[in-house]
């Protein structure tokens, strides 16, 4: 009986083992032979594909081993994430196309010119780019690279022959590096020898923030049309130098779902998306389909998912002729999970991710001349529409800030957008623009959609419910001037190189120097100057000296009575001028019209010690945007403050403190106590979106807010998810006034902003106008949906709010000032919280 009963014991063992370790044979393909010198992913990271989560470094050892063994594989570290590991990529294909390789980039270019039209697509190779894990919780799709790799490597025969003497396959086996490697080290430490399946085990409950993320908590798969990452960078510079044809995106859901394939929902797609982009996608589908019928996996299309913002993995290809296909695997969430399927294996989920990387290359394969023949297509529709256009160019800068405008040209250079110089200053319309700060778009070019995709403004929809963003639009983003032209005349050389910008003093001075506020790097430049002990004072009013005009936030720095003396004070400040591009003037007297420098209308600006509360219940996004900025942009130190830990830290220290969007749940009443005395000593509170409500019940502020009375009306059971969805603000462009010379406005040189919000968070104003000196106008809308009954109680709200406490002050944002890294124009709102807030 014992004997039996062990028996039965390492039986179970055995099963319960083997739900989730499998060998190789398990993904693939039976029926054909594999080359024995090819290395096994298991010869190499030590453990077969599922059995464990791969880390980056096991899975960038495995892919060079793979380069080395096989002459169909190249592979090129193309940069670093921001932890410093290396962004890969491997060129698939056979041995004689690689010889060749460079050759047959240049005829599949040829497709998007006009010399195109005479190309032999009848045997050009087609290429594929399939991407795996942006999301590095969502891992099955880099798992699944290891034994596709291997596929591509070691199978023999003439169908894989056929297959890559006909493709190009760019691979990048893991889109997220950073965020693969956090998540691995959370599955991995918490797996236990036997699997536990029960959605209550520790394993499937990361600690904040989760392994989503890259380093500093972004969502890559939002970045491809702003590229503001590193890892976002290198993908988009291989996508514009092949122009794939198709491209693949590897995600993972919730358990309980099964597996999607695009297309997504028909009434979701962008405008400039062509109805053959859609229905190619959906032939694509059906090899998707037949695939998961032969092994039996449940799977859907055409719901929940869109093809809206080209900031996505999925819909960016589409508006450059190429198309994006997204998939999403039910996830196990670690190595085995119940869910409403039945327990669902982490080798499960990985051999449905590579049967559909399978699938796509059959697909390439069979509908190969088709998909060629669509991308010349694409692009020859793309000219004539060019050619057609009555807006000829547009010109876009500002005057007073060239940093600005310099980012957004970057952005178009990294997208292949030709851009020219501003050929001499001039106006057009209510807009002045200046040689140096102002740039010229012809629309005549390549990608033309790509330009509309990025400038237009767009306020009417087919459909009221968006997976993601509705509204993106650059210039607003960016808050620069911007307007359309029906000729060229304003554009100078095109730039082929994007110089960096240039700062400098303009002389050495005895007695004082100046800096406009309106420069993009100037929190940088102050934050610099007050950390090395230096003197600097603020203008609370505009001036005029030596034929200048100095606006409202103008940074005065003495010389007398420094801790340097007038020598190392000028080359400190060039220093500081070439640092941060900015333009300082040397002036050698304090009399001027309007406020004289000597006058108690400049305030001194101290040195200031910020603190982000982060961690549970905190929104990570939010967060890492905030944690971002300070660090890589204005080089300014910001200490992450735990919420588990908060209570019991000194925070006497701390100058300011950010409160991003926060669960209630996570701040109780002895934070909201312990903050409200550090207020009152003179801290600064800065709070973002949902902390709103907390302040309101905390009573940190007095806040009206404005409630909808919307009730269900002849609304089904079934319609009820697109009702409440319809009133869902996902993300969308909105006008505001601005009083420029309250604090918070310091450095902006029109009386109108651009906000973007994805909050229905609406504040009655002030009664009193000078406490409301940002205030949405009456008619706000500028770019993206908003439901009527949420449009109305926008119109004349506040998305800003100040109160003084005792000493300090409490200050509110409803919406995201940073939102995604690329909302360049609001980030100065936040310094200006941080630097003048004890003026406000």
């Amino acid at each position: 009986m014992r004997k039996i009963l062990l028996l039965l014991l390492g039986l179970m063992s055995q099963l319960l083992l083997a739900q989730a370790t499998v060998d190789l044979n398990y993904y693939l393909p039976q029926h054909i032979t594999y080359n024995q010198d090819i290395p096994k992913p298991s010869e190499i990271v030590g453990h077969e594909v599922g059995e464990w989560h791969i880390t980056h470094d096991k899975l960038m050892f495995y892919m060079q081993s793979l380069a080395k063994a096989s002459d169909r594989i190249s592979i090129e570290t193309r940069g670093h994430t921001f932890e410093g590991r290396p962004i890969l990529l491997l060129t698939i294909t056979s041995p004689k196309n690689h010889s060749n390789l460079e050759q047959i980039r240049k005829e599949h270019l040829s497709l998007s010119e006009s010399s195109g039209s005479s190309a032999n697509i009848q045997s050009m190779p087609i290429v594929v780019y399939q991407g795996f894990s942006i999301h590095g919780n969502e891992p099955s799709g880099a798992n699944a690279g290891l034994a596709y790799a291997y596929y591509l490597a070691a199978a023999q025969g003439a169908e894989i022959e056929e297959v890559l003497e006909n493709a190009v396959i760019l691979m990048d086996p893991s889109f997220n590096p950073d965020g693969l490697q956090r998540f691995a080290y959370w599955a991995n430490t918490n797996r236990s020898i036997h699997l536990n399946s029960d959605n209550n085990e520790r394993e499937y409950h990361e600690v904040w923030p989760g392994g989503r993320t890259n380093h500093y908590w972004f969502d890559m798969n939002r970045d491809w049309l702003p590229v503001q990452l590193p890892e976002s960078r290198a993908r988009i510079k291989t996508f514009h130098k092949w122009l794939p044809n198709i491209l693949t995106d590897h995600h993972e859901m919730g358990t309980n779902s099964t597996f999607f394939f695009q297309p997504g929902e028909p009434t979701r797609v962008h405008p400039l998306t062509p109805k053959v982009n859609q229905e190619l996608t959906t032939e694509i589908g059906t090899y998707h389909a037949k695939a998961l019928n032969k092994i039996g996996s449940l799977y859907y299309s055409e719901e929940n998912y869109d093809d809206y913002y080209y900031g996505k993995g999925s819909t960016f290809p589409d508006v450059n002729g190429s198309i994006g296909i997204l998939f999403e695997q039910g996830s196990s969430r670690g190595h085995i999970q119940e869910s409403e399927n039945g327990t669902l294996t982490f080798p499960f989920t990985i051999r449905n991710q590579f049967t559909a990387a399978l699938s796509t290359i059959e697909a390439a394969k069979n509908m190969r001349t088709k998909i060629l023949g669509y991308q010349r297509d694409f692009y020859s529709s793309t000219r004539n529409e060019a050619a057609k256009s009555k807006t000829k160019a547009i010109v876009f800068g500002d005057s007073k800030d060239a940093a600005r405008s310099w980012h957004l040209a970057e952005i178009l250079k990294r997208q292949h957008i030709k851009v020219h110089e501003l050929a001499a200053d001039t106006r057009l319309g209510k807009n002045s623009y200046t040689r140096g700060n102002s740039y010229v778009i012809p629309m005549d070019q390549k990608n033309h959609r790509m330009i509309k995709a990025m400038f237009e403004k767009r306020t009417t929809f087919t459909d009221s419910l968006f997976y993601d963003i509705s509204a993106w639009t650059f210039p607003l983003a960016f808050n620069v001037d911007y307007s359309e032209t029906s000729s060229l005349a304003n554009a100078g050389a095109e730039i082929d190189n994007l110089k960096p910008l240039e700062g400098n003093v303009s002389q050495m001075s005895n007695y004082a120097y100046l800096f406009e506020w309106h420069e993009y790097y100037s929190p940088a430049a102050l934050n610099k100057i007050v950390e090395n002990g230096l003197r600097a004072k603020v203008a609370k009013s505009r001036f005029s000296l030596d034929g200048i005009s100095y606006d409202y936030g103008t940074i005065m720095i003495p010389v007398q009575n420094q801790k340097m003396d007038a020598a190392s004070l000028y080359n400190f400040l060039k220093e500081i001028a070439r640092e941060n591009n900015l333009q300082i003037k040397g002036v050698n007297t304090g009399l001027t019209k309007g406020i004289d420098l000597g006058s108690n209308e400049f305030d001194p600006i101290k040195k200031q010690k910020v603190a982000l509360l982060v961690g549970k219940g905190v929104r990570s996004y939010d967060a890492g945007e905030i944690w971002h900025l300070f660090d890589t942009r204005y080089n300014m130190k910001i200490t992450k403050i735990d919420t588990d830990y908060f209570k019991n830290t000194d925070i006497s220290q701390y100058t300011d403190i950010i409160l991003p969007s926060t669960g209630q749940a996570s701040l109780d009443k002895r934070a909201a106590g312990k903050l409200k005395e550090w207020v009152k000593e003179g801290g600064t509170l800065i709070g973002y979106r949902a902390i709103a409500n907390w302040f309101e019940k905390n009573e940190f502020m007095k806040l009206k807010f404005k409630k909808d009375t919307l009730v269900a009306r002849d609304i089904s059971f079934e319609e009820r998810g697109d009702f409440t969805g319809a009133q869902v603000t996902g993300g969308a462009i909105f006008e505001a006034r601005q009083d420029r010379s309250h604090p918070i406005n310091f450095g902006y040189k029109n009386d109108r902003i651009a906000l973007f919000r994805n909050t229905n968070i609406y504040i009655e104003p002030d009664k009193n106008s000078y406490n409301n000196p940002i205030q949405y106008t009456a008619n706000p809308l500028q770019s993206g949906y908003i439901s009527e009954e949420n449009l109305a109680m926008l119109k004349n709200s506040v998305p800003f709010r100040v109160r003084r406490m005792g000493k300090g002050r409490v200050i509110l944002f409803t919406d995201n000032t940073n939102f995604r890294a690329f909302w360049y124009g609001t980030n100065k709102l936040l310094m200006n919280a941080i630097f003048f807030g004890q003026m406000m």
